[in-house]
């Protein structure tokens, strides 16, 4: 059975679907495994490595895609410019795509895909279930943006991390706080304390106080009196009053820290804005605020996608897709979930979807010329 990985065309991402010290454990389980040529280039693993490990490469994107079982990708299938044609018009009818398809974000694609007869699953709707730990990707992809964060913010920032004793005195340490306890959030908690900060967490999910304290930082909390945490362990979208209590405790924290890291997102809504104008205004000169929720729409007021942006001597970090700048370790997480995936949908070299399994129905977005996802499907009617 033939697999294929392609390169990634979109312009900011530097991951691979496939690294080659994992190739043999594809050609194990029985698949022919195709590369298109420089595909792991952009994350430092070059078509020799993957030849060495078993894999062919291929040149020709026309060819690479000929007769294709599975596809592998990290981005949705886009439209190319170069060649003015649609990635979507290269997977052969039947075929089965896998990768982050953002279906919630942008459905359109899903009706693609449906309409080419591609069976396709995507990474980001893995049912968070003790089953599918292994597959979860959106995690392994969060704990990268977190890490890579505060290293940007310290970077940025204008003051040490750490308390530092000197002759010249002795130096406190930097103030980090951190809005969002979900995976990205706690690596950034831990991160941040590894590297001497004074550490505050906030979350709007009662339960995420253990995690975060178990780390070395102080828990922020306020009291809601309704439901907080959705299906998955995801934060839920709250009333007004509920958000009005949590603005007035994150004002408080945000004014007095020295690096703000925000992670806090909806699944399939716009990211919630925790941080007003006031908020950043309230800030000390030098500040600095990372916002890992840009491309949702952002927690922050004044952050802009790809951009820093200046406001009153605090800087607003907007920098996208952050796992793709720690290509080989994020490639290397990312092809080990789509691995364990992978080991769910193929039985003895052939290809065995069960819909009848939570995990396999549970990212399935299309299949038999539908869209079979149901959060999707209502998006798409809902136009």
């Amino acid at each position: 059975m033939k697999i294929v990985i392609p390169r990634e065309i979109a312009p900011d991402e530097r991951r691979v679907a496939l690294v080659p010290a994992l190739t043999d454990r594809l050609i194990k389980m029985g698949f022919e495994v195709h590369l298109e040529a420089g595909a792991g280039e952009k994350a430092f693993f070059p078509d020799a490595a993957y030849q060495d490990a078993g894999a062919q490469i291929v040149s020709s994107v026309e060819d690479l895609y000929r007769d294709a079982k599975i596809v592998l990708k990290v981005r949705p299938p886009m439209l190319n410019k170069e060649r003015n044609s649609h990635e979507i018009d290269l997977i052969p009818k039947s075929a089965v795509l896998i990768g982050f398809l953002e279906t919630l974000r942008v459905p359109e694609t899903a009706e693609l895909l449906a309409k080419r007869g591609v069976t396709s699953f995507s990474m980001d709707t893995i049912p968070r279930i003790s089953r599918a730990q292994s597959m979860d990707a959106l995690s392994s992809q969060a704990s990268a943006a977190g890490y890579k964060a505060v290293l940007i913010a310290a970077e940025v920032a204008h003051k040490f991390f750490p308390m530092l004793t000197t002759a010249a005195g002795t130096i406190p340490p930097a103030k980090v706080f951190v809005i969002g306890a979900g995976v990205a959030g706690l690596q950034a908690i831990a991160t941040a304390h590894r590297l001497g900060a004074t550490v505050e967490g906030f979350d709007i999910r009662p339960a995420a106080k253990g995690e975060v304290e178990s780390l070395g930082a102080k828990f922020v909390q306020v009291e809601l009196e309704e439901e907080t945490e959705a299906e998955g362990g995801y934060a839920k979208e709250v009333t007004a009053e509920a958000e009005r209590k949590e603005q007035e405790v994150i004002h408080q924290h945000v004014a007095a820290a020295d690096v703000v890291i925000t992670t806090a997102q909806v699944p399939g809504a716009k990211a919630p804005v925790l941080v007003n104008r006031g908020m950043v205004e309230a800030m000390k000169p030098g500040s600095v605020i990372v916002d890992l929720a840009v491309e949702q729409g952002g927690n922050c007021e004044l952050s802009e996608p790809g951009v820093n942006v200046e406001h009153n001597g605090v800087t607003v970090i907007g920098r996208v897709n952050l796992p793709s700048a720690l290509s080989v370790h994020s490639s290397q997480m990312y092809c080990r979930n789509l691995l364990a995936l992978l080991g769910l949908l193929v039985k003895e070299g052939e290809l065995n979807l069960n819909f009848e399994d939570e995990i396999v129905k549970g990212c399935c977005i299309t299949h038999d010329g539908a869209v079979v996802h149901e959060r999707t499907a209502e998006l798409i009617n809902k136009k």
